[in-house]
C-alpha cells in the first residue's frame, strides 16, 4: 500500500502558506520521529513517502496516491501533521484529507476539534458521566475571578504536551497566569481544580468493540501528590515512568473503563492518550485526552504499547492496520501481527503426525490467509496490488525467519526472493507467482459453496501460497524449518510467460538441488512432471487505400482466410493447439486504413514444435499477400515445454513416497500449460502442482477444493523436510 506519512517542521517557511496569520504552532514532530515511523512502514512493506503538511500537501498526495478504480484500494496517510497555524491546529490536516478523499490514520475533523478544545471536551465528558475536574475559563486577566477555589491548575484552553502548565493558589498569581496564557498563545486560558495525587497516562489503539486498552502507565513523581509535569519537564527531565501501574485489579479495570468512556465520549478515531489522576480517596478523574498522542521512542504511549509486547514497528503497522479495518472493513495484509505462542510439539510422534496435526488444528488460519490474498487485486499490470501482496508475505515470512531480497521492476511488481539461511545453495526452491491476469473488470472476489473456494488466481497461485505458508508454520511448530535451507521465489509476470523473471528463475534454480512449483493440483491429485510450450502471437493487418479505381484489400477477409490456415496446424494427436484469443476488425471511410488484428495462443509439447510453428504462423501471414496490404508479427509470450526427464521422475517417485506414507493420493500429470517450471535448467529436478486441488483456471469459475488444503499442505511440508536429506529419511 502506498502510505504517506505527512508532518509538520517547527518553523514556517514563507512558501508553506499564503501568509502567515494567527497563532503559530508550538508543536511539532523531531524530524528522527518522523523517519522512524516512515522506516517503520517500509518494514511493514509499505511505499511510504514523507510529505510535509503545507499548501502543497494536495499536490504532492494527487502525484503519489493510486487513483482509485473498481476493486482496488487506494493508499493511506499517516498523518503526523499538528498543524501550521490558526485555530484547532490539529483538525487542519484531516479536514484536507477529508476533502481530498485520502483515508488516515486517527481521529477526523470533528473529534479532534472536541479534544483539542479542553473547555469543550469538559463540558462533553460531564455530559457523558465521566468524572473530571472542576473549572474555569476567562478570556482576559481582568475578568471576574471571585469563584475560584484554589490551588487550580493554568493551561491554554487549546494546546497540549503540558504547554504554558502551571500551578496557582492566588488571585494575584492567577491573574498573571492568564495573562502569560493570553499573550503567548492568544488563546483563552483554562483553570483547572487541582488534583493532588497520583497521575496516570492510559493508551488506547483500536475501535469500536476492539479498542485495545494498553497498560497503564503511571507517572512516578517519588511520592509527591503536588508534583506535575511541565512541557519543559518532558523535554529535559521526563519523569520515571512506572508500567503497568501498581494498581489493584479493580482499580485497573475502573481506569480502563474510564479511557474507553472517555474515547468514545468524544468520537475519537484509531488512538489516543487519556490523561489522570487520582485524588488521595482513590477517585480518578480525566484531565484532557491528547487525540494524537505522541510517538515519540521515550513517550507514555510508545512506552506502554511496548510493555504490551509491541515494536515501534509493529505498534505503527498496527495504528495502520486499525485505521484501515476502519475504512475498508477488513485488516490491512501488510499488518505485521505479533507472533502468537505456540504449543510445544509432542516430539514422541512421527513427524508426519505432528506436521498433520498441526496443519489440521490451523485451518481457520489457512483458510483466513486464502481469504486476505485472494482479496487482493493482482493483476500483472496492476503493480500496487502485486507488490502488496507481496508486502504480506514479507511480513508473514519475516516471522518465519526469511530473509528478503527484492529485484526491482517498473512495468509490473518486484520479484521477491526468500530464504531462511546464509548458504548459496538451496536444499529446496519454491516457486510461485504473485500477479494474475484479472483486471478489475474480470476480478472474482473471494467465496465458499459447497466445499470449494472460489476467487480470481485461488487455483493458479493463491491456494499454493497459503499451502506454503501453512507448510513452513508446520516445519517450525515441529522445530525443523531451521535445519532446511528453504529459499522462496516469487514472481510478478506469470501473465507474461515470465517476460522479465526468466533469467532470476534459471540463477536461483541451479543453486538449489530441488524446485517445487505451487500451482494447482489437477482433480485426481496431479503433480505436474511435464507440460506444453507455450508462445502467445499478435498479429496486424492494415492496408493503403491510396491507388487508382478506389480499390483496396478487404483486411477483414484476408485476417479471416490466414485465421483458417493456422487453425489447420493443430494437430491434438502432437500436442500442438492454435487458437485465436481476441479478434478485432475495423474499417474506415476515406483513405484512412482500414485494420484487422488478432491474438494467438499456440501450445506445443516440443522445442523444435515451437521453432517451426513459429516459422509456419509467420510465413502464413506473409503468404499471397496483395498489394497495398501490410502484415505484422510480434511474439508475446513465449515459454519452452518442460520434457520429462530421469532427475524429475526420481524427484517425483520422492513425492509419491511422501504420499503414501501420509496417505494421500498423487499421480504423476502432463499439463498443457506452462509455468515458470518450464525456466529451471534441465539437471535441477523440478515439478509443479503442489498447491491444492482444483480446476477451471483463468476463468471466473477457478476454484480449489478446502479438504485438499490439509492433504496438499501436508505433502509438500514433508518434501521439503525430506528434500533437506536428500530423501534419505
Amino acid at each position: 500500500m502506498k502510505v504517506a506519512v505527512i508532518y509538520n517542521k517547527r518553523e514556517v517557511h514563507p512558501s508553506d502558506v499564503i501568509n502567515t496569520f494567527g497563532p503559530q504552532t508550538k508543536e511539532t514532530y523531531n524530524p528522527q520521529t518522523v523517519e522512524l515511523v516512515a522506516s517503520s512502514l517500509e518494514k511493514g512493506g509499505h511505499n511510504v513517502r514523507v510529505v510535509e503538511g503545507n499548501i502543497d500537501v494536495a499536490d504532492e498526495l494527487r502525484d503519489f496516491m493510486p487513483r482509485v478504480l473498481a476493486g482496488e484500494r487506494p493508499g493511506m496517510v499517516f498523518n503526523m501533521a499538528y498543524g501550521i497555524q490558526g485555530q484547532s491546529r490539529y483538525t487542519h490536516m484531516p479536514a484536507i484529507l477529508e476533502m481530498l478523499g485520502v483515508p488516515y490514520v486517527g481521529s477526523g475533523p470533528q473529534a479532534h476539534a472536541v479534544a483539542l478544545d479542553k473547555i469543550m471536551a469538559k463540558i462533553v465528558f460531564q455530559q457523558h458521566g465521566v468524572a473530571t475536574p472542576g473549572f474555569w475559563f476567562f478570556a482576559r486577566p481582568d475578568d471576574d475571578m471571585d469563584s475560584v477555589t484554589y490551588p487550580v491548575i493554568v493551561k491554554p484552553k487549546m494546546e497540549a504536551v503540558s504547554m504554558g502548565l502551571k500551578i496557582v493558589d492566588s488571585k494575584d498569581d492567577l491573574r498573571d497566569a492568564v495573562r502569560d496564557i493570553i499573550d503567548d498563545y492568544r488563546q483563552q486560558a483554562l483553570v483547572e481544580a487541582f488534583i493532588a495525587g497520583r497521575e496516570f497516562a492510559v493508551g488506547v489503539l483500536g475501535n469500536g468493540p476492539d479498542l485495545e486498552v494498553l497498560p497503564i502507565v503511571e507517572f512516578d513523581y517519588g511520592g509527591d501528590p503536588n508534583a506535575i509535569q511541565t512541557q519543559d519537564n518532558k523535554l529535559q527531565q521526563p519523569v520515571q515512568k512506572i508500567c503497568p501501574a501498581n494498581l489493584s485489579d479493580a482499580m485497573t479495570e475502573e481506569l480502563r473503563q474510564l479511557a474507553r468512556a472517555s474515547f468514545n465520549a468524544l468520537g475519537l478515531h484509531d488512538f489516543s492518550r487519556i490523561d489522570v489522576r487520582m485524588d488521595a480517596d482513590g477517585k480518578p478523574y480525566v484531565l484532557e485526552i491528547n487525540s494524537m498522542a505522541s510517538l515519540g521512542r521515550t513517550g507514555s504511549y510508545v512506552h506502554a504499547a511496548q510493555t504490551a509486547g509491541y515494536t515501534y514497528e509493529t505498534l505503527v503497522n498496527r495504528m495502520l492496520d486499525v485505521a484501515a479495518v476502519r475504512y475498508f472493513g477488513r485488516p490491512d495484509p501488510n499488518v505485521i501481527s505479533l507472533p502468537n505462542q505456540e504449543k510445544k510439539p509432542d516430539e514422541t510422534q512421527p513427524l508426519r503426525v505432528q506436521v498433520r496435526s498441526h496443519i489440521r488444528s490451523n485451518l481457520t488460519t489457512m483458510e483466513d490467509d486464502l481469504r486476505s490474498i485472494v482479496g487482493m487485486d493482482t493483476y500483472v499490470y496492476n503493480s500496487e496490488g502485486v507488490n502488496e501482496l507481496g508486502s504480506w508475505f514479507s511480513k508473514i515470512l519475516s516471522q518465519l525467519r526469511f530473509k528478503r531480497q527484492v529485484y526491482p521492476q517498473t512495468e509490473v511488481g518486484n520479484v521477491l526472493y526468500f530464504s531462511n539461511h546464509d548458504s548459496k545453495r538451496n536444499d529446496i526452491l519454491l516457486l510461485s507467482h504473485l500477479d494474475t491476469l484479472y483486471s478489475y473488470r474480470d476480478f472474482v472476489s473471494f467465496r465458499e459453496d459447497r466445499g470449494r473456494f472460489y476467487g480470481s488466481g485461488v487455483a493458479e497461485s493463491k491456494g499454493g501460497l497459503a499451502v506454503m505458508l501453512a507448510a513452513l508454520r508446520a516445519l517450525r511448530f515441529t522445530r525443523r524449518l531451521h535445519r532446511i535451507r528453504c529459499g522462496i521465489l516469487l514472481t510478478t509476470d506469470d501473465a507474461l510467460g515470465g517476460r522479465f523473471s526468466r533469467k532470476t528463475v534459471e540463477e536461483l534454480a541451479l543453486n538449489s538441488h530441488y524446485v517445487a512449483g505451487l500451482k494447482n493440483g489437477s482433480l485426481e491429485g496431479g503433480i505436474v512432471t511435464s507440460c506444453s510450450g507455450r508462445s502467445d502471437f499478435q498479429i496486424e493487418v492494415s492496408n493503403s487505400k491510396a491507388g487508382e479505381n478506389g480499390k483496396f484489400p478487404d483486411v477483414i477477409k484476408i485476417l479471416c482466410q490466414k485465421l483458417t490456415a493456422w487453425d489447420r496446424l493443430t494437430s491434438e494427436e502432437s500436442g500442438i493447439f492454435i487458437k485465436p484469443t481476441q479478434i478485432e476488425g475495423r474499417t474506415l471511410y476515406g483513405l484512412a486504413p482500414d485494420f484487422a488484428s488478432t491474438a494467438l495462443s499456440v501450445q506445443f509439447r516440443e522445442v523444435d514444435q515451437g521453432e517451426r510453428l513459429e516459422e509456419q504462423i509467420r510465413g502464413i501471414a506473409r503468404r499471397n499477400l496483395p498489394p497495398r496490404c501490410q502484415v505484422r508479427v510480434s511474439r508475446r509470450v513465449s515459454r519452452l515445454p518442460v520434457v520429462d526427464n530421469e532427475k524429475d521422475q526420481e524427484f517425483y517417485d520422492h513425492v509419491q513416497q511422501v504420499a503414501q506414507r501420509l496417505e494421500v493420493k498423487v499421480c504423476q500429470v502432463h499439463r498443457d500449460t506452462s509455468s515458470d517450471i518450464c525456466h529451471v535448467p534441465d539437471r535441477i529436478p523440478a515439478l509443479d502442482g503442489f498447491g491444492p486441488i482444483g480446476g477451471a483456471t483463468q476463468t471466473p469459475n477457478e476454484y480449489i477444493l478446502r479438504d485438499s488444503l490439509i492433504d496438499r499442505a501436508a505433502v509438500l511440508a514433508m518434501t521439503i523436510r525430506l528434500a533437506a536429506e536428500g530423501f534419505q529419511a
